[in-house]
């Protein structure tokens, strides 16, 4: 894998754990504030919003730029949005900084996803799609656990801080690892302005992108994404009160619990990198069956904590290996739209995650109430992956 796959990865690990680690930093933050918590919780709900608002309107406004250009422009947004966060006397501002942050991460992520697949080449998408996420999840293994650290240890505003200068590696990365001089689909650059539904550079039209969308393909691996992420984010949002409530486990076993968690999703993305392009639908079958079987196991076997440490890391190896062969699998039928592609798997991703916790809420106070929930997301979408078995139609040739 290119080195400048792994720099993008930095930058996602950065951008990950500003997006998980407010659940460590709330009480505080309110009580600087001035605000009750559950109106802090909102600043999560601006992030999620602005993710899936965002990643279209930023991927077709940095489309005309070099990609380098724009993820470089994406990191540094980010970064200042989290200098005027950990300055801000006021919720409005800081919850105005965090969808500024989103929007940022939201193009970020649309660019990277798609310059992952074009780094490699077609046949290596799958592990490059992999090595992309494991920013993320090396987010909820280390800097989700280590900025909960440095908050607690000097305050909330220290995390957002160290978040801002996590971003300079990665913009140094960027523009050492992402070289110059191609045009936003990652091909050296050709003229051919003129070409029905093209424009200069080669890049297909942005409205010829836009209609991929009605692709039938597409928009039944998005809607997979969605309800795969959604039911993952519904229970991994409310396992803390699974953890102290029917396993009995003391308050100390929840940041276990979430690095066992994590640390499953790693293993998850890693296994999907490697078999994502050579049987996508093979893994999508088995992992897709078993993943509600297993939060229903996890539920009904809530009261065992051996149960619950035993499963909850085979449940994040699922959630993310499914997750990230349905992004490889839209990048793949998405291949007429090389600049939005990213940006479409990005909002369905984050559409899941946004609304996944929204369905859980309904369901408490039952601890268990979450669980049931991402069954329920998981096997609606096992119910539709057949749909996928059918033979994508062939790119047209001009």
């Amino acid at each position: 894998m290119p080195l400048a796959l792994y720099l993008l990865a930095l930058a996602v690990f950065a951008m990950g754990t500003s997006e998980f680690m407010l659940s460590g930093l709330l009480p505080d933050l309110a009580a600087d504030l001035d605000v009750p918590v559950g109106t802090a919780g909102l600043l999560t709900s601006a992030f999620a919003v602005g993710m899936v608002a965002g990643a279209p309107p930023m991927a077709a406004l940095a489309r005309r730029w070099p990609r380098r250009a724009g993820l470089f422009g994406f990191v540094a947004l980010f970064a200042v949005a989290h200098v005027v966060g950990a300055v801000a006397t006021s919720f409005a501002v800081l919850c105005v900084s965090r969808v500024v942050a989103a929007l940022a991460n939201a193009g970020f992520l649309a660019l990277a996803v798609t310059a992952a697949g074009a780094l490699v080449g077609p046949e290596r998408r799958g592990r490059a799609v992999g090595v992309l996420l494991s920013g993320t999840t090396l987010a909820t293994v280390v800097g989700v656990p280590a900025g909960a650290t440095v908050g607690q240890l000097l305050g909330w505003r220290a995390a957002f801080w160290a978040v801002a200068l996590l971003c300079v590696p990665a913009a140094a990365g960027v523009l050492t690892g992402v070289r110059p001089g191609h045009d936003t689909a990652g091909r050296p650059g050709h003229d051919t302005a003129g070409r029905p539904g093209h424009e200069a550079g080669g890049r297909p039209a942005l409205r010829a992108e836009l209609a991929e969308l009605g692709r039938p393909r597409l928009l039944r691996v998005l809607l997979l994404g969605a309800l795969v992420n959604a039911g993952t984010f519904a229970a991994f949002t409310f396992l803390a009160p699974l953890v102290t409530g029917p396993a009995g486990l003391g308050r100390s076993w929840v940041p276990v619990v979430l690095v066992l968690f994590g640390l499953g999703t790693m293993a998850g993305v890693t296994v999907a990198g490697r078999l994502a392009d050579r049987r996508p639908l093979h893994l999508l079958a088995v992992a897709g069956l078993l993943l509600p079987l297993g939060w229903a196991a996890l539920a009904a076997l809530a009261d065992r904590p051996a149960a619950l440490l035993a499963l909850v890391p085979l449940l994040g190896a699922l959630s993310f290996a499914v997750g990230g062969t349905l992004i490889t699998l839209a990048l793949a039928a998405a291949t007429g739209a090389p600049t939005m592609a990213g940006a479409y798997a990005t909002a369905a991703l984050n559409l899941g995650a946004a609304t996944g916790p929204l369905l859980a809420a309904a369901t408490l106070p039952s601890p268990t109430g979450p669980l049931l929930t991402a069954t329920a997301l998981t096997a609606a979408a096992l119910l539709l992956t057949p749909t996928l078995r059918e033979r994508p139609p062939a790119p047209a040739h001009t």
